[in-house]
Order: C-alpha cells, then sequence, then structure tokens
C-alpha cells in the first residue's frame, strides 16, 4: 500500500504543483474517513484537487455547485408522485440527488443559505440523509470537499461552528510559488484526466489499517493536554471538543500511515494540528458581533500558540 500512496502523491502533483504538504493533508484527511473544507480565493485548485481526488481513487463524483437560490431537495433528493399509479407503495419513488455519490464537491458552500447549508449535517455525520421520513445511507465511501470563498467577499453566509466543526480538517492552498507557476503555464495536458491508482475496496482497507496503527499511550496524553489546555485558559475563545480530540488521533495515525510507518510519532500530531484545529478555535459569530476580530489566520494563529505551549516530552 505504501507505494500505491507514492504513486497517489505524485499523480497528485502533476495538477496541484508545488503543494505537496496540502496534498499530504488531503489524502491524510480521505484515509481517516473525516472530510476537508478548502479555503481559499476562487481559482487556485479547489476544484482541481477535488476532482484528481476522485480520479485516482477510481471513486464516483458529483459536483454541486452552492447558490443563493439551492435548495435542499436540490442536493438530497426528491419524492416523485406519480398519478397514475394504483399500486400505493409505487405511487411514490425515490429521486437519489447529488449527495449520493463517494466523493461529493460543494463548492462554494458559504454561498448557500443556511437551511441548505444545515442539510449537510446529517449526511456528514451520520452518512445517511432522511426525506420525507424515510432513511437512505449513503455510498462507502464517502468523502465531503468543501470549497468556502472568504467571508468578506460579497454574497457569503458564514457557516455555523457546528457546521465548521463536522469538518476533518481545513486547508488552504494560496498562491503557487514562482517556478510552480511557471511549471503549470507550460503544462500541455492540464485538462487531461489522471490515471485510476486505487479502487474503492482499497481505500476502505485503507481506512481500516488506518484505524489499527498503534498509539501510545504518551501520545494520548499529549493529545489530551493539546485539548485541555484549550478549555482551561482563557486564551482560546472557542475550547476544543471531544470531537476535536478524536479528529487529532486519527489523523496522526493516518500522517504516520501516509509516512509509511505504523505507529504514532508526537511529529505526527504536529503536523496534522493546525489544519485539524484552526478552524474549530477561530471566534464565534457572538464573538465577532462585540468587534473581536475574525480575520482568517487568527485560527492558525491560536493553534500554533496552543501547540507550542505543551512540549510534547512532558506529556
Amino acid at each position: 500500500m505504501r507505494q500505491d500512496i507514492n504513486q497517489v502523491q505524485q499523480a497528485l502533483s502533476k495538477k496541484i504543483i508545488g503543494k505537496e504538504h496540502q496534498l499530504k493533508l488531503a489524502i491524510t484527511c480521505l484515509l481517516a474517513n473525516g472530510h476537508l473544507l478548502i479555503e481559499d480565493l476562487p481559482g487556485m485548485g479547489k476544484t482541481t484537487l477535488s476532482h484528481a481526488l476522485s480520479q485516482v481513487f477510481g471513486l464516483q463524483y458529483a459536483r454541486i455547485q452552492f447558490t443563493s437560490d439551492l435548495l435542499p431537495s436540490d442536493m438530497l433528493g426528491v419524492n416523485i408522485f406519480h398519478t397514475h399509479e394504483r399500486d400505493e407503495e409505487k405511487r411514490f419513488t425515490f429521486r437519489h440527488g447529488p449527495i449520493f455519490s463517494q466523493v461529493v464537491l460543494a463548492d462554494e458552500l458559504n454561498r448557500a443559505s443556511p437551511k441548505t447549508q444545515s442539510a449537510l449535517l446529517e449526511a456528514m455525520e451520520e452518512r445517511q440523509v432522511s426525506i420525507d421520513g424515510v432513511t437512505h445511507a449513503l455510498p462507502s465511501p464517502f468523502f465531503v470537499i468543501a470549497t468556502q470563498n472568504p467571508s468578506y467577499q460579497s454574497g457569503t453566509y458564514p457557516l455555523p461552528e457546528s457546521q465548521l466543526d463536522r469538518f476533518f480538517m481545513r486547508i488552504s492552498l494560496g498562491y503557487p510559488a514562482w517556478e510552480a507557476e511557471k511549471a503549470m503555464l507550460m503544462q500541455q495536458d492540464a485538462s487531461a484526466p489522471l490515471t485510476q491508482i486505487l479502487d474503492a475496496a482499497s481505500l476502505n482497507k485503507m481506512q481500516n489499517e488506518v484505524a489499527a496503527i498503534h498509539t501510545s499511550d504518551a501520545i494520548l496524553h499529549y493529545i489530551l493536554r493539546l485539548v485541555s489546555e484549550s478549555r482551561q485558559s482563557n486564551e482560546f475563545p472557542n475550547p476544543l471538543s471531544p470531537r476535536a480530540s478524536r479528529a487529532l488521533l486519527q489523523g496522526a495515525k493516518a500522517w504516520a500511515y501516509v509516512s509509511g510507518r505504523d505507529y504514532v510519532t508526537p511529529e505526527d500530531v504536529q503536523a496534522v494540528f493546525i489544519a485539524i484545529t484552526a478552524h474549530r478555535l477561530t471566534l464565534s459569530t457572538h464573538q465577532m458581533a462585540h468587534g473581536q476580530s475574525n480575520h482568517a489566520f487568527d485560527g492558525e494563529k491560536l493553534s500554533q500558540k496552543l501547540l507550542d505551549s505543551i512540549d510534547p516530552l512532558a506529556a
């Protein structure tokens, strides 16, 4: 499997040039069975990354363009009524929405209304959707990649804290370096699809192997010290929840797996810490309403400050 992971990383690097760390984080998120939030300006490669991931893993892909008039039924699906059907049990048939895909790109999530945004909550957490009292299971694996534009751009709705917490990880691609952008401009086949390397069965096997990665008590204590510090110190307005501590453990396991190890080190926790906690430590809507700043980098600064406050050797 290690050789396959290397091939996946190399293939993705041909599409997203010069962003090896972000690509490794995205693969880590997928192997940890989480959901990924990508926050960046338009045109940075967010959609390209999501499509490339589905291609190399051989997963069914669907893109949902979130707009202000998008309804939950447009995403989840709807029951169709057949007026000429005499059989009561066949009078309604369910038409699946694009959410019933293995990789779902929720493009520009924060441009949709809060009602439509909240329709994703059950799908992301329970891996199922409920329509007219009937529960429909989503495919496995199920991976949501949501993109959002910066909150200062017009026509955006801020994601509630409860929804941000459902995202396992948040990353930002950022502007490419000079040489990386030059290489991108010189590409002749930039739109060519990537070759499939793995399949859904292989991905499920990898996710099970990630869950079985060995974690010592020292690593668990290190994670617990970090989340406890966020709850006990007044410097962190939004403490980390138990969901965040579980995400840290699972993310560290997946990072170790991608790095070719079957055990977790403190460096694995540190490698994923900012991506997993920055969007959870940001200021709440209530705090913003009282004049506190919520610049995009505040969460990263708070995460780095929290990470620096705990010595892994002393944990």
